[in-house]
């Protein structure tokens, strides 16, 4: 799907998603990531929500996000327990979502200028869903 947004240029946008792939800005990634208004990690470790662990989240934490929305494939998919607690604990709001919908959500946040970061989870075989 394409999105079309009236931009900042100064802000990364999600321009587009598909099975596999993600264009931020004008770059074009097929591996997990986390993506903020100005910083993309273009080689996130975890492919699924089950995967998780808690140090995957030390380099969306030192992003310092108000708000991360993991997306987690084509469905939505809660991370276990230990990882929501990990949040509550931090001060940071968790939203776990869809992955277009993730996308788009961030979009329109980033927009805002909400301080806020996609972690986009792609599946094992890159497709993007898990």
């Amino acid at each position: 799907m394409k999105l079309t947004l009236d931009a900042n240029a100064y802000v990364n946008l999600i321009r587009s998603y598909s099975n596999g792939q993600l264009r931020v800005a004008d770059l074009v990634l097929h591996r997990s990531c986390l993506v903020t208004a100005d910083v993309v990690v273009a080689d996130w470790r975890p492919t699924d929500v089950q995967a998780i662990q808690e140090s995957d989240f030390d380099a969306l934490f030192a992003l310092k996000p108000e708000l991360v929305l993991l997306g987690t494939g084509s469905t939505q998919r809660f991370p276990p327990i230990a990882v929501r607690g990990l949040f509550a604990k931090a001060g940071v709001a968790l939203e776990t979502m869809d992955f277009g919908a993730a996308c788009r959500t961030f979009n329109i946040l980033a927009q805002e200028e909400r301080r806020v970061c996609a972690a986009l989870l792609f599946g094992a075989a890159g497709t993007g869903r898990s």
